[in-house]
């Protein structure tokens, strides 16, 4: 195995996306450069989603536009849909993301679809980044513990990650979307996925509600995971997942990793930095 850990930072889309007060292009832009300057090869710039629902992402466009990009990192967008995914192309997105739920009633709380109807809408996403050379990244939300259906069967979340990975997403992501799992958990899930997908298709995507994220990354780090998302500062939660306080912060993760004799390739200190502004982002 591997000991070297790459993190995927969500905190730009993922950890700003539910903050009420509107912040500005310009902080967004700086976030993004500032966390480049850490040494990422994985940033989530925005998301391309209605204004309507998420107001935060309005200006998507601006943002990836805006930014000081880097050879080698990738620049990436969640896309839920066709329209979303011709302006992440637009801007130059390097990759888009899509996400499908493990419950129905959290994608119907989510994206007011059913599980299956949301796998068949992400497929002309899938196909028309194909076309365009641009790597697709696909996640599965609330793994083990639904806001809605409670305790998730692992089966279901296997049908999706096979779903996402037969579709052509080069990644998939396991996301403790309410930060529910306890280690036990998710053992249980990542040994059901493994028998259908290889453990370099994966990744860990873990909120810290109840303290749990770095005991999560711990026990998928043993089963050969070596890719996590983190927010900077622990910022972020999701608008339909009641309880979702917040993502693991980013340097507790690569704190916990490195003493753990990993490497992340990241600049710990610069990173402290950053996190103190993205913070004052967030009040």
């Amino acid at each position: 195995m591997s000991n070297h850990v790459t993190i995927y930072e969500v905190g730009p889309r993922d950890g700003l996306q539910n903050e009420k007060a509107l912040i500005s292009t310009k902080d967004k832009i700086q976030l993004v450069n500032d966390l480049t300057a850490c040494g990422f090869q994985k940033i989530e710039v925005t998301s391309f989603v209605s204004p309507k629902w998420v107001p935060q992402m309005a200006d998507a466009l601006e943002v990836l536009e805006g930014i000081d990009r880097v050879k080698g990192v990738t620049y990436s967008a969640l896309t839920p849909n066709l329209k979303g995914f011709d302006r992440a192309q637009h801007a130059r997105a390097d990759e888009v993301a899509i996400f499908a739920a493990a419950t129905e009633g959290f994608s119907k709380a989510n994206i007011n679809c059913s599980i299956d109807e949301s796998l068949t809408r992400f497929e002309p996403v899938v196909k028309a980044a194909k076309d365009a050379g641009i790597s697709v990244r696909g996640c599965v939300s609330v793994i083990t513990d639904c806001p809605y259906d409670g305790l998730v069967d692992p089966t279901s979340v296997v049908h999706v990650a096979k779903a996402l990975a037969d579709m052509g997403c080069h990644e998939v992501g396991l996301a403790d979307t309410i930060g529910a799992a306890t280690p036990e958990k998710i053992e249980i899930v990542l040994d059901a996925v493994l028998q259908e997908l290889p453990v370099g298709l994966l990744s860990g995507h873990y909120h810290d509600t109840n303290g749990r994220a770095l005991e999560n990354i711990e026990v998928s780090l043993e089963k050969g995971i070596r890719l996590f998302d983190s927010a900077i500062g622990g910022l972020g939660g999701c608008p339909y997942a009641p309880g979702a306080t917040g993502n693991v912060a980013t340097e507790a993760v690569v704190d916990r990793v490195t003493k753990l004799g990993y490497n992340t390739g990241l600049n710990f200190e610069k990173l402290l930095d950053v996190a103190v502004f993205a913070r004052g982002l967030s009040g």
